[in-house]
Formats: structure tokens, sequence, C-alpha cells
């Protein structure tokens, strides 16, 4: 798994007017929690630029005054006017603690139900799994080459070894429906009959 490299400080000064004068001077406050303590501290705003801008999963390890974090990012505050990132949250990797992580979901293969003429909707592009941190990959990766026209993907088809997927088995992840070309082709054929 991919990991990026965050250097920070800690953060001594709290309160509206001590966070006011980190942002003026372009760093970020951040906070790291699951591990034995709360860390609050500091990072240059374009430090964050490679976890926050991405839609791949990634391991960030935190060096604070000579302290290593490994941690995922849990949330990101940003400002409703200017988009400028306000606060970052993460989670610490502890070895035996399970993480809830949202990973991304890639389809691989050509459902059938497309190559016969019908159209591959995308309803889903994460599923939000429980694992441990050893566990944690950079994406989950399901094949869909079966998928027939008017089929569909549910979670619950997605079976992963290690984890635990939280979100509702019913949800429909992908399905291939029937393009308007194929639907009057067939009334053609019917009508044909």
């Amino acid at each position: 798994m991919k990991t990026i490299t965050i250097e920070g400080q800690l953060r001594t000064e709290m309160g509206k007017k001590a966070t006011r004068q980190l942002r003026s001077q372009e760093l970020v406050p951040g906070v790291i929690y699951g591990g034995a303590q709360e860390i609050n501290f500091v990072a240059p705003a374009k430090a964050f630029k490679p976890i926050v801008y991405t839609a791949e999963f990634l391991q960030t390890q935190i060096a604070i005054d000579g302290q290593n974090y490994v941690c995922i990012l849990k949330d990101l505050q940003f400002d409703k006017v200017s988009d400028e990132l306000l606060h970052v949250d993460f989670l610490e990797l502890v070895g035996d603690k399970k993480v809830v992580a949202t990973l991304p979901l890639h389809l691989t293969g050509t459902p059938v139900g497309v190559k016969a003429g019908g159209k591959l909707v995308v309803k889903m592009k994460s599923l939000k799994v429980k694992a441990l941190p050893k566990d944690l990959r950079e994406a989950i990766y399901f094949d869909i080459s079966n998928l027939d026209l008017n089929g569909n993907i549910r979670v619950e088809d997605v079976k992963v070894e290690n984890m635990e997927i939280l979100n509702s088995p019913r949800i429909p992840i992908a399905s291939v429906v029937m393009t308007r070309q194929l639907k009057q082709e067939e009334s053609k054929d019917e009508k044909k009959k």
C-alpha cells in the first residue's frame, strides 16, 4: 500500500485565536486518535495535498517531534466559501485493533450484458470495511465479467478475505441496463412476429 509521509509539530496552543494564527501561516491543524492518546499537531497545508486530492486509499506516516505515527485519513473539514482545508483527522493504526475504512471499489472485466449491447451503470465506487490494519489494501477488485443484461451486482456478492463489509448487503453496486437502441430493436422484432 502506498504511504505518504507528513512532517508536523505538536500543537501547544488551542482555541480560536491560536487556530486563526496557524491558518494565516498556511498551517493546518490536525488530530491523531485511536492510539494510546490523542495527539494534536500542525503541518503545512501543502503536505496534505497528496492524501486530500486523490481517490486512492493511502496510508500516512506522520512524523511529529521524532515520533512516527502510521495512520489513515478519517475526516476533512473545508471552508465553505474559500474551499481551504481547515482541519484533518487521522486514525492511528494499532496492530491488533480493527479499524473502519472506506476502500475504493474497482470493477474489472467487461460484462456479458455490455457485449450484448447493454450499458454498465456503476452505483457505488467504494465500500466501508472493518479490518485489522495488516489486512487493509489500496482497493477492492471485483470481476463483473458474468454480469448479464438487466443483471445486478450487490454488496452481498462481494467477498473479501479478512474484511467485514459494513454497507447494507442489498445495495446494488452495478447493473447492466438495456439501451434505448436495444429496446427499439426488441420492439421491432416483436412487431414482426
